[in-house]
């Protein structure tokens, strides 16, 4: 029994494919008129919102359905799929964190996102705010592919103030999907699922920033029950967030400083760089440049950036306009300045 609108209401009722295996074809059968007389499993409703949000319904037994994900212990049934997923998308690359994340974390979710996508690696991610979003953002960037895996049924975006980047990802040939049915709302029971999947759907996982016991840490370790490589991006001692990192680390995850450590250690055979070339700031003065490069990730007050490019502070404040107008500068409260991720 493979029809899918029957696999669909065994999807709604919560049918793994570990349990459609075990149940035998008398046990399908009855499983299956039992919940189409049950008036809480609504299926024409269903294939109504199917039809308006332009979804498609792709069943463990297609062709289609990801080869990473169908290796898992227990694979979703079928996945609601917005977009595009392809056959050629398994050299694809999981980067979670956290949703409170710093700017520095946010900063290198998105260089590693935009470096694996300009090679050709599909970023998988979440969507959720922080670590996700940026990751995304950096794939689109780069002109890559990139899937949001939601913990939510696809009648809404959550969170919702990433509805324009989850139309972005489609716009960009990416996709958002879920395993959830359609009006299933974000509850938190769901993102261990949900997090399984964006593991699963990878060759490989990294984790750049978590707090203990955050849910970047258990797709960690589902990562690694599914046999994936994992890799952690180190953080200050002191920091909440870059206590699940640093952890993981100790704990044997490699530890990544740059995306050649992915790809060297995968051995992934994926197209030259174009990073720096993209990446590379506009022309900038003999005195700009001075300042640029005393300027970091980390938040930096005026007098340290000032004694470090040997300039008077009235200059060092012009010259950190014109770095601002050029969009390589932040101004934080306090007189302090970071890089731009614009």
């Amino acid at each position: 029994m493979r029809n899918k609108e029957d696999l669909l209401l065994l999807n709604m009722a919560g049918v793994g494919k570990k349990r459609f295996d075990k149940l035998s074809k008398d046990g399908l059968a009855e499983k299956l008129n039992a919940l189409k007389t049950d008036p809480a499993f609504d299926l024409i409703a269903e294939l109504k919102l199917i039809k308006k949000h332009n979804v498609h319904i792709v069943t463990v037994f297609d062709t289609t359905y990801p080869g990473l994900l169908k290796e898992i212990f227990d694979p979703p049934l079928l996945l609601y799929v917005k977009g595009k997923i392809l056959k050629d998308d398994e050299i694809s690359i999981g980067i979670v964190g956290s949703r409170i994340a710093s700017i520095y974390g946010q900063s290198t979710a998105e260089r590693l996102g935009y470096e694996l996508s300009s090679r050709g690696a599909v970023i998988i991610s979440g969507l959720a705010r922080g670590i996700d979003s940026a990751a995304h953002k950096g794939s689109i960037k780069a002109h890559g592919k990139t899937v949001a895996v939601l913990g939510n049924g696809l009648s809404t975006i959550y969170p919702p103030e990433n509805e324009k980047l989850a139309n972005t990802i489609l716009e960009k040939g990416g996709a958002v999907i879920s395993e959830f049915p359609m009006t299933t709302p974000p509850v938190s029971k769901n993102f261990p699922q949900r997090n399984r999947v964006i593991s699963g759907l990878s060759l490989a996982l990294i984790v750049v920033e978590a707090a203990k016991n955050s849910g970047a840490l258990i797709t960690a370790d589902f990562a690694l029950e599914q046999g994936r490589e994992v890799f952690a991006v180190p953080g200050m001692v002191n920091s909440p967030t870059s206590f699940g990192t640093n952890e993981l680390i100790k704990q044997g995850s490699r530890l990544l400083q740059s995306s050649d450590d992915v790809i060297e250690e995968l051995r992934l055979k994926l197209s030259p760089s174009k990073t720096e070339e993209a990446l590379k700031p506009p022309s900038l003065s003999g005195e700009e440049e001075a300042v640029y490069r005393n300027i970091s990730l980390e938040p930096k007050y005026l007098d340290g950036i000032a004694q470090e490019s040997g300039f008077p502070v009235s200059k060092t404040i012009g010259l950190l306009l014109k770095l601002q107008f050029k969009k390589l500068v932040k101004e934080l409260p306090g007189k302090n300045f970071i890089k731009s991720k614009e």
